[in-house]
């Protein structure tokens, strides 16, 4: 490089550092929360950041000592609010012009994910959403529920097969060891493929070699280094410039992106080739699963053009459904069994509900028509919430109603705050789910029943299902519930029919970690996600 182009290089460089570390500046000292409490900032480089990726529901301990509003650290110390006051939190999930994900936030998912329905935001996002909520409709879910019990009766023949091999082996005569987490994934993304594109992952069940897009996903989310690569990922996502930089866990991720994208072009590459054979004019009015209303937004005639998504949109599209399809859906059957093994009476409940239905292929109504399998599924969506938290930040000045007043250092009792531009706040899903305050002293255990008689104040929650933030809320809430809700009714329905679960280690040996909360056994950290459950031959089925 010619020496002379150095100095303005350097000058550059150094006067973009000295910017950010005067915003930093700015910031500390003009914070209207700066005087919030909070947890010891233990690094001015990751904050709080690993004490909140090494257990899940730390920020749960943390409210029950600070109260409803506090401040911690992020990555690069960033100052974030954490409110669990349901009036704060409905009027920022409502406000979409004045909270957002934040360029940060865009950019970590957009990353990864590509320009989907996860890192858009204003009218590219209503655009998106109104194009694909068909597929996420009543009637498509109806269809597609036979998909979600065919693939939950093929985990029910792979489980016994295990069985079998345990018997063979001398260890256990009607059962077995089974670490289930792997298993549960696999399943999911299976019904992902099949349900919402027509694509086989045989990630089950693989024939040949095993699925590469489920190996790039473990090695991206549930490996030991998952934590830090997603804490790196954070900080390319604030510093762009890192990415430029060789760090650790960037081959995972490039893989991650390659099979997706792989995948993706082949599903639209083939899309495109059977329209044409058709002759260009194939109909696309009947088709309303997830594949065929993107091939409409790109190829339909009658589509208008600021309806119409190019390639690049569709494929970004695929991969977001693949990692959001499958991961969180996979994490509550995970804690679902994991609840049920804790709860041998709840089990016992509802395996006899089950077996009162004389087929093993019920239909999306005779799977409503269970009341104690509602509860159950509602329950584990409460008590443990796979998504823990959400975050927004404030695209404009604003202030925050509160429902909770704060004192401040002066005495003086505020019902409202102030929140400046840029603001990160932290929205906690699991706190609110287990808020004592709103689901009585007993909020923290899992109990089917309590579904029967809500508490009055739970309404006070902002929700799109059941008075719960598990799928959020808002505009932006989770456009695919109910087929995450159908795929745990049909896998729950066809294990439990088939099988007794209990703990195959003391539940004081298991942890749960990162934001999407998945189990690790403490004495086993080193080795990723893991949930061991004895798995044994119902006597009744």
């Amino acid at each position: 490089m010619d020496s002379s182009l150095l100095v303005p290089l350097f000058a550059t460089l150094l006067c973009y550092v000295l910017f950010l570390l005067g915003r930093i500046v700015y910031y500390e000292f003009s914070s209207p929360i700066r005087h919030f409490p909070g947890p010891k900032n233990h690094s001015w480089i990751v904050g709080n950041f690993f004490d909140m990726a090494d257990e899940a529901p730390v920020t749960t301990r943390w409210r029950e000592e600070f109260g409803p509003h506090f401040q911690f650290r992020g990555l690069l110390n960033k100052r974030i609010l954490y409110t669990s006051d349901t009036k704060a939190i409905d009027h920022i999930v409502a406000n979409t012009n004045l909270y957002g994900k934040g360029p940060v936030g865009v950019r970590a998912i957009r990353n990864l994910l590509g320009n989907g329905i996860l890192s858009v935001e204003g009218d590219p996002h209503k655009k998106q959403r109104r194009l694909l909520n068909p597929a996420f409709g009543t009637a498509q879910i109806r269809r597609l529920t036979e998909i979600f019990v065919e693939r939950s009766l093929q985990l029910r023949d792979v489980w016994s097969r295990e069985i079998t091999k345990s018997a063979a082996t001398g260890d256990q005569k009607d059962s077995a060891r089974i670490e289930i987490t792997g298993w549960v994934r696999r399943v999911t993304l299976d019904m992902i493929g099949h349900a919402g594109f027509n694509y086989q992952f045989n990630a089950l069940e693989p024939q040949g070699k095993p699925s590469e897009l489920n190996q790039a996903f473990t090695d991206l989310f549930h490996s030991p280094n998952a934590r830090m690569g997603f804490a790196l990922r954070g900080a390319q996502a604030m510093i762009p410039l890192l990415r430029f930089l060789p760090l650790p866990g960037q081959k995972v991720v490039k893989n991650a992106k390659a099979k997706m994208y792989d995948i993706s072009q082949e599903l639209l590459r083939d899309g495109k080739t059977a329209v044409k054979a058709a002759g260009g004019d194939k109909d696309f009015s009947s088709g309303r699963d997830l594949f065929s209303l993107l091939l409409k937004a790109n190829m339909a005639a009658d589509v208008p053009g600021k309806s119409r998504l190019s390639d690049e949109d569709v494929i970004a599209q695929i991969p977001t459904f693949f990692v959001a399809g499958h991961e969180t859906t996979s994490t509550a059957i995970t804690w679902a069994l994991y609840a049920l093994s804790q709860n041998q009476s709840a089990q016992n409940k509802l395996r006899k509900e089950l077996m009162t239905v004389s087929t093993d292929n019920p239909t999306m109504e005779e799977l409503n028509a269970l009341p104690y399998l509602e509860n159950v599924v509602r329950e584990t969506l409460r008590a443990h919430t796979p998504l823990v938290s959400v975050r927004r930040a404030a695209m404009v000045d604003d202030i925050l109603p509160l429902s909770m007043p704060y004192t401040d250092p002066t005495g003086v009792v505020h019902d409202s705050l102030p929140i400046t531009k840029g603001q990160e706040i932290y929205l906690p899903l699991l706190a609110v789910n287990t808020d004592k305050a709103l689901w009585g002293e007993d909020a923290a255990e899992f109990k089917p029943e309590r579904w029967d008689h809500l508490p009055e104040a739970v309404k006070a929650i902002p929700s799109v299902w059941s008075h719960l933030m598990t799928f959020f809320a808002g505009p932006h809430n989770c456009i695919g519930f109910r087929f995450s809700l159908a795929e745990q009714k049909a896998l729950l329905f066809t294990l439990i029919r088939a099988f007794e679960f209990e703990l195959a280690i003391p539940a004081s040996e298991i942890g749960s970690t990162g934001a999407l909360q998945r189990p690790f056994l403490l004495a086993e950290r080193e080795k990723g996600d893991q949930m061991p459950l004895i798995v044994k031959l119902c006597s009744r089925a």
